[in-house]
């Protein structure tokens, strides 16, 4: 079992943290880093090796990081010099892969069990898994409906549901073997292409705990929650 850990963005939405530190090392709680948690989720899950994809600021991951011998991993790395776009990073290092593996970003909080989306993929037959979570967006305005100068519906501030993605995804090496590496290239693009080919994702419905570190306003619910959640998330720590 093998796991990508997509760790090269530069996390300007979370300024001023990301300023001398790597988002995934941006520290939560009791000081434990965002990737160390989801290292240790990883080797908990029955994953044996990942693969570390570092850009911005990687010499600070890599000195982190090291072996990953410390949470039972084999670690390696892969450095993106340009940006890549989410999937770009996998093309680099596809040779070097097994049949089927899971990526996900190195800034998610989420008691998700990485293996079983692994092993749900594999099962499936699908060439890419996507986890999946439910998010409801509400709408602060009056929504109209209207037919050329005519209002023909009226909804006071509704709410809307969506899945959206977790940044959590079982792949399989068919998926990605016509992109040209060292070319951008992301999820988006992925996704549309499979769909456009008749063979679509499977989805993985999760609905337990789930936080994008993205934004100063994720980062500071995290620590909030964190304590709360500390056993849940990083078991026997």
């Amino acid at each position: 079992m093998h796991a990508v850990i997509l760790a090269g963005g530069k996390g300007v939405r979370l300024r001023p943290y990301t300023t001398a530190l790597p988002k995934p090392l941006v520290p939560i709680g009791d000081q434990h880093a965002i990737l160390e948690i989801v290292m240790r989720q990883l080797a908990a899950a029955g994953f044996t090796s990942c693969t570390l994809a570092i850009g911005h600021l990687g010499h600070i991951i890599r000195a982190y990081v090291g072996t990953g011998a410390q949470w039972g991993l084999r670690v390696g790395y892969t450095t993106e010099d340009s940006p890549l776009g989410t999937m770009g990073p996998l093309l680099t290092m596809l040779d070097r892969l097994p049949e089927h593996f899971l990526a996900l970003n190195g800034d998610i909080l989420t008691d998700l069990d990485f293996g079983d989306v692994l092993r749900d993929h594999r099962s499936s037959g699908a060439p890419l898994t996507i986890a999946t979570y439910a998010r409801q967006v509400a709408i602060d305005f009056g929504v109209l409906t209207t037919e050329s100068d005519r209002v023909v519906g009226f909804t006071e501030k509704p709410s809307m549901d969506y899945r959206v993605s977790m940044g959590v995804y079982g792949i399989s090496r068919d998926a990605l073997a016509r992109y040209t590496p060292g070319l951008p290239l992301g999820f988006d693009e992925l996704v549309l292409d499979l769909l456009a080919e008749g063979t679509p994702p499977h989805a993985y419905a999760f609905d337990g705990y789930w936080l994008d570190i993205g934004r100063p306003d994720d980062y500071d619910r995290a620590n909030a929650e964190f304590a709360g959640r500390r056993d849940m998330l990083i078991k026997g720590v």
